[in-house]
C-alpha cells in the first residue's frame, strides 16, 4: 500500500448509462468537499442529474488507499480515515501507511480513530538505517562517556535492538508491539 495523501484524494464520477452509451460524461470531485459520504453522493446525484436513477462508476482516482474504493463503490471509512489523518503531518502519514501494510491492516473495517492511536503508540520516527535510531538511544537513555561512544559498536546494538523491540520499513522505525 503507498502512501497516500488523503486530503487530495479525487474521484472522476461517470455513470454506467452513460459509459455504455459511448460516453465518458462527469467530472473529478474533490473528496475534501465532502464531510462523509451521504455528501458525496448528493454531489454525484446532482452532477448526473439527467440521469434518472443513475449508477454512478469512479472510473478513476487519486489518492485513496486500496481497499476503500472500486468501479461501484466508496468506503464509509475513507470519510473517516481522512478526518483521523489529518493531524499527522506529511511524514508521518507516509509512516501510517508504511504501518498499515506492514500491519495487514484493513482500512475499509477497522476503526480509524483506533488506528491512529495504535500507531502513534508504535511509531518512532523516520532515519536513515537501523543504526541511526540506534544512535539515538544510546544519546537518550545511557549517559556514556564520550570516550566510550568511540568504542561502542552501534551495529551490534542496532541488530539487537530491531531483533525483537523493534521494526524498520522504508526509513521508518516502529516499536514491535
Amino acid at each position: 500500500m503507498e502512501a497516500k495523501v488523503l486530503s487530495e484524494a479525487k474521484v472522476y464520477v461517470g455513470t454506467y448509462g452513460k459509459y455504455n452509451n459511448g460516453s465518458l460524461s462527469g467530472a473529478w470531485l474533490d473528496l475534501s468537499d465532502y464531510s462523509d459520504k451521504e455528501e458525496f453522493y448528493e454531489a454525484c446525484r446532482q452532477l448526473h442529474k439527467d440521469e434518472e436513477d443513475a449508477e454512478y462508476m469512479f472510473q478513476d482516482w487519486e489518492n485513496v488507499p486500496e481497499g476503500l474504493i472500486g468501479e461501484s463503490w466508496i468506503s464509509e471509512n475513507f470519510f473517516s480515515l481522512r478526518d483521523a489523518v489529518e493531524d499527522l503531518d506529511d511524514t508521518e502519514q507516509e509512516a501510517f501507511f508504511v504501518w498499515c501494510n506492514y500491519k495487514s491492516h484493513d482500512l475499509s473495517e477497522e476503526d480509524a480513530d483506533d488506528l491512529i492511536r495504535d500507531f502513534r503508540d508504535e511509531y518512532r520516527g523516520q532515519y536513515d538505517d537501523e543504526e541511526d535510531f540506534a544512535y539515538e538511544i544510546i544519546e537518550e537513555c545511557y549517559d556514556l562517556p564520550e570516550f566510550a561512544k568511540t568504542y561502542f559498536d552501534y551495529e551490534k546494538f542496532a541488530r539487537d535492538l530491531f531483533m525483537c523491540d523493534y521494526w524498520f520499513d522504508d526509513g521508518f522505525v516502529f516499536r514491535a508491539a
